[in-house]
């Protein structure tokens, strides 16, 4: 992976991680039977998830 790379799934890994405990803090689930936004750690781990596979989709392929 070139550093670009890195740097843009690091990012989509932060954002992601904010955005899923933002989803938990201000949407969540009040009776506790949501597998992921129950917990802050869940929505966060999920989030973080998410983002950084968004953000690789971006990522260019080095050609050889």
């Amino acid at each position: 992976m070139t550093r670009k790379a890195i740097i843009l799934t690091g990012t989509g890994i932060l954002m992601g991680a904010i955005a899923g405990y933002a989803y938990y803090h201000f949407v969540g689930c009040t009776s506790g039977s949501c597998a992921i936004t129950s917990k802050p750690l869940n929505s966060t781990l999920y989030g973080s998830l998410m983002g950084g596979l968004l953000f690789n989709m971006f990522v260019k392929k080095e050609k050889k």
